[in-house]
């Protein structure tokens, strides 16, 4: 299905959501690092998309085959509905903006307990899943070990929850690639040589207590990096170009001390004390391949 869109073309594409870890910060730093010529493009785990719109918007995936994945099925759902019903979920949006309140809010985040919650519309649910993180504390996305969404709600005076502009410019931009709830293993099923992987998972902790940002119900600690590393290797030697962004950590830097590892400066937001916010190191991975 493919969306009507009316509107004049964009020149700049951006996420439609916020997410915890989102690359639009490091972008001027990631984009000289990237390969110059590269087949088809796999973002693993889209979250929130920043470095897809970014290619895009500088016209470095025109008439190539561009794959999106991740886990989390309301993420998943949500680039659906914008990439094939931008109208009616501006429409849903908006009833939304009128309605919000703090019992508003509590009222939908609810909603996931609820046993026929995944029989509501596709539409109704990206409405939801857009409206709490535009509203929910800090923009972040989290689950219990239930998957139920468990994120307060935010002290924002006027968000903005319906932005006709980003949902319209990020539809168009969606057209062309391929969406799907899945795990980032099956880009091994897709992915071959001079394609182009750009791994951002969930990151290792720099700590034993800031593992908290988890956004789907599965952890994401040694095991789980190792397993990711596993599959880095296995598209290293077949060919494709692949580009990872994690924590500067010791165990990061183990695991993947025979690639090239570059340090660039982030910016920390997520802390409720401004004192824990500010420049913070992270690694960029890359295998021989990209240069």
């Amino acid at each position: 299905m493919t969306a009507q869109i009316n509107q004049p073309n964009f020149t700049k594409y951006q996420p439609f959501v916020k997410w915890v870890g989102g690359k639009r910060g490091l972008l001027s730093q990631i984009i000289p690092l990237i390969p110059k010529e590269f087949n088809n493009y796999f973002e693993p785990f889209v979250g929130g998309g920043a470095m897809f719109f970014e290619l895009y918007s500088l016209g470095l995936l025109k008439d190539k085959k561009v794959y999106l994945f991740d886990i989390n099925s309301e993420l998943i759902n949500a680039y659906n509905v914008v990439k094939n019903n931008p109208t009616e979920l501006i429409k849903n949006l908006s009833k939304f903006k009128e309605k919000h309140s703090k019992e508003f809010y509590y009222e939908i985040r609810a909603l996931d307990r609820e046993e026929n919650f995944f029989k509501k519309s596709d539409i109704y649910r990206a409405t939801r899943f857009i409206y709490l993180n535009k509203t929910c504390f800090n923009g972040l996305y989290r689950v219990n070990s239930k998957g139920y969404h468990n994120v307060p709600i935010g002290s924002y005076k006027n968000p903005n929850i319906s932005d006709e502009e980003v949902v319209y410019s990020a539809s168009e931009a969606l057209q062309s690639a391929i969406i799907l709830n899945a795990s980032y293993k099956d880009v091994l099923k897709y992915a071959s040589k001079d394609d182009f992987v750009y791994f951002d998972p969930p990151y290792y902790p720099l700590t034993v207590t800031s593992s908290f940002t988890s956004y789907s119900e599965f952890s994401f600690l040694d095991k789980e990096q190792k397993e990711l590393f596993e599959v880095f290797n296995k598209l290293n030697t077949k060919g494709s170009k692949v580009i990872h962004s994690n924590s500067d950590t010791d165990f990061i830097k183990e695991l993947y001390k025979e690639f090239e590892i570059k340090n660039i400066q982030a910016n920390r937001f997520i802390n409720s004390k401004s004192s824990g916010r500010g420049k913070i190191s992270e690694v960029l991975i890359r295998n021989c391949n990209v240069y």
